[in-house]
């Protein structure tokens, strides 16, 4: 993984934009290990679980809190500089506050309603939207294959109410409309291995897949330790994050995958 990519100027992009796009943040090797583990993953297979977009279709994804061992997505998640950037962007220690796999198959991949993590988590007790997260493009992002929207500044609005859209929870598009007026949408058309860092505040969608190839996602999910929940929720409450080097996600990965390939004999 690259230890480069926050700078001051990008630090000054995330607190103006809401969030930060990456290149490249994960090397050819990282990226190709992390594809094919989650391709051929029988686990993750089994765990996937969809939720109705409110638009005909449906999306299918992997929520996990526990951080499995030995895995390439414990690896990504624990990665030192990922973890110093978010750190960084919050202004705090962080923790891991769950992951997840996002499955969007060709033709019938559904939508992501418009919403704010935050406008989610608060609900989970977190008294405050310092929470942010990182996805990982495991397939080429377009926006053909429905691809993350973002509305840049968004963050600064606050949370916004939610309310409930298919299976999904989303925001109150009174708001979302007005917001769409002011700010610019912005379609965040990743290569694999490419990243975006966004805040938990800021306003986020993502189309159904009308191509066909598939567009997978794996998104890391943070808290600071200051935001700890008041109460106990969906997911963990503050423990202290371990951190790995850099290199070590290619040697994680490797042993991952070779896990994953006897298991299938």
């Amino acid at each position: 993984m690259r230890a480069d990519f926050l700078t001051l100027e990008s630090l000054e992009s995330f607190d103006r934009d809401g969030y930060l796009v990456v290149e490249g943040l994960l090397d050819s090797e990282e990226t190709f290990l992390l594809r094919e583990i989650a391709k051929q993953d029988r686990l993750l297979s089994e765990r996937r679980t969809s939720r109705a977009d409110g638009e005909g279709g449906a999306v299918e994804l992997v929520v996990e809190n526990e951080l499995p061992a030995d895995s390439i997505y414990s690896a990504i998640v624990q990665c030192a500089p990922l973890v110093s950037a978010m750190e960084q962007l919050l202004c705090d220690e962080v923790y891991h506050y769950h992951h997840k796999m996002i499955l969007k198959e060709p033709r019938v991949g559904g939508a992501w309603t418009w919403h704010q993590d935050y406008g989610y988590w608060y609900s989970n007790g977190c008294l405050f939207p310092d929470m942010a997260s990182c996805m990982f493009a495991v397939d080429r992002a377009t926006r053909e294959n429905g691809c993350l929207q973002v509305l840049r500044g968004s963050q600064r609005m606050g949370r916004i109410d939610h309310l409930k859209r298919g299976d999904q929870t989303g925001a109150d598009m009174e708001r979302v409309e007005a917001a769409l007026q002011r700010l610019e949408l912005v379609h965040v058309e990743l290569e694999p291995g490419s990243a975006v860092l966004f805040h938990g505040n800021t306003l986020h969608r993502s189309d159904q897949n009308q191509s066909e190839h598939p567009r997978w996602a794996f998104i890391c999910c943070y808290n600071s330790r200051s935001n700890d929940p008041y109460r106990d929720g969906r997911h963990p409450r503050y423990s202290p994050l371990q951190r790995i080097a850099a290199d070590e996600v290619v040697l994680t990965g490797r042993r991952h995958l070779a896990q994953v390939q006897r298991s299938l004999g």
